[in-house]
């Protein structure tokens, strides 16, 4: 039948998912630049300065250009949310994202949660706010997509 749903003592609160996202948006901003420099040093390179703004100024560029970006950002996400269910920053802040019953993210489940925390995020936030007044302390994006997230404990020093 599965687990009961959390009732908030052992989910993650707002402030620490915040402390994750900041995390894994510093982290971010260097995977980002890396695949940025894959596409455009080649053609800045290969074309000349000239040609090679004209091309990055074109919408003929610059929207697969963004969608390539969201994709190394969802990628990115996708990947450890399915491979251990912990980001980096999830992992310095102590906790990991789980199936409602317990079990780990399929790739299925962990689109759904990155698309519907998009929707979270969209309306100043509100969907990730309402975690303060849920009952649960569950985020819109939980709910939709049927994850939530729980706290993990430290592991013991080898001494």
């Amino acid at each position: 039948m599965g687990t009961p749903l959390p009732t908030g003592d052992d989910t993650v609160g707002l402030l620490r998912r915040l402390a994750a996202i900041i995390y894994d948006a510093v982290l971010l901003s260097g995977v980002l630049v890396m695949a940025s420099a894959v596409v455009t040093l080649p053609i800045g390179i290969g074309l000349g300065r000239e040609v090679a703004d004209e091309i990055f100024r074109s919408p003929w560029f610059r929207w697969p250009f963004f969608l390539y970006c969201v994709t190394v950002l969802a990628s990115f996400h996708l990947w450890f949310w399915t491979h251990g269910g912990q980001t980096l920053g999830m992992k310095a802040w102590r906790f990991r994202v789980q199936r409602s019953d317990g079990s780990p993210l399929r790739l299925h489940d962990a689109a759904l949660r990155y698309a519907t925390a998009l929707l979270s995020a969209l309306p100043f936030g509100l969907g990730f706010w309402w975690a303060q007044v849920d009952r649960a302390r569950l985020t819109w994006h939980d709910r939709l997509s049927g994850t939530r997230l729980v706290r993990t404990r430290a592991r013991p020093s080898a001494e």
